[in-house]
This record gives structure tokens, sequence and C-alpha cells, in this order.
């Protein structure tokens, strides 16, 4: 799965609208324009399509995080957060992070969308890259999982 094609499924499954997605970008530090926002969310073989980069999807899931959690100020002598890679495991930890979601609920999500998930396998998914237990998700993983928020947000 494409940066465009999970900003587009998140966005019909959580209902936004083009100012709530230009919000969010915002609070993050990126402005982005109503025509823009509609190229990132046209498909690659309609006229007038802009890739979502890596650096904006990441820039969209740290405001998501921010918009629906609040702004978290950092601790004093608390180190700041290592910079990963934007992988698919990245993007279900930030989005689940976004919706307080904790192991059951997505667990509950994934079943929604006829999709058997062990809780071990889940844990696997959200583990740092470098342990011995870390999975890598694939795209389906994130595509029942934005299929399940579908069903689970709009019914």
């Amino acid at each position: 799965m494409n940066n465009n094609d999970v900003l587009r499924r998140l966005r019909y499954a959580l209902n936004m609208n083009d100012r709530t997605m230009i919000e969010i970008f915002k609070i993050s530090g990126y402005t982005l324009t109503s025509e823009e926002l509609k190229g990132i969310l046209k498909k690659e073989e309609e006229e007038g399509y802009i890739q979502c980069t890596n650096d904006m999807m990441e820039l969209f899931l740290d405001g998501f995080i921010t918009y629906k959690r609040g702004k978290q100020e950092p601790r004093p002598g608390q180190p700041a957060p290592k910079k990963e890679v934007l992988s698919n495991n990245v993007i279900f930890k930030k989005l689940r992070i976004a919706l307080a979601l904790r192991g059951e609920e997505v667990l509950e999500i994934m079943r929604l969308a006829d999709k058997r998930v062990s809780s071990s396998e889940l844990s696997a998914i959200f583990r740092q890259k470098g342990h011995r237990n870390y999975k890598s998700c694939g795209d389906r993983y994130i595509r029942n999982f934005l299929k399940g928020l579908t069903i689970k947000y709009r019914g």
C-alpha cells in the first residue's frame, strides 16, 4: 500500500473532511493547501495526482496523534524519541497510539475485517525492529486494520 492509499482509507474510515486533514498537517508544521490535499487524495491514474512522500505521511501521523491526544511536552531529562524509518509497522503503531487503542481493541478491529490475528502476532508487529520477536507488518495487515476501522466507525 502506498501512503496516498492509507490516507484515503483513513480519511474515509474516520469520516474526516478537508479542513480536518489540513488542520492535522498544520499541527505538525506542514502547510498544505486545499488543492494539494485534493491531489494527494487522488488515485495514481487520475490527473493532478500528487504522491504523498514518507516525510509527508510521517508529519500527518504525528499531527494526527497530537490532534487526537493533545500536545505532550517532553519531561526534563527525557531523551528525544528516535526517528524510525517509515514502514507499515510504524504507520500501524502511530495509528494505534493516535486512536488510543489497546491490544484487545486492535484484535477486535481486525476481527471486524474477518482477519484473525493472535495477540502474540500483534505484539511482534509492535516490537522494535532489532528485537528477536519482531515481525514485519505486511500491506494486508494495514489494509485489514483500515477496513476494520471503517466497519467500526462507519457501520
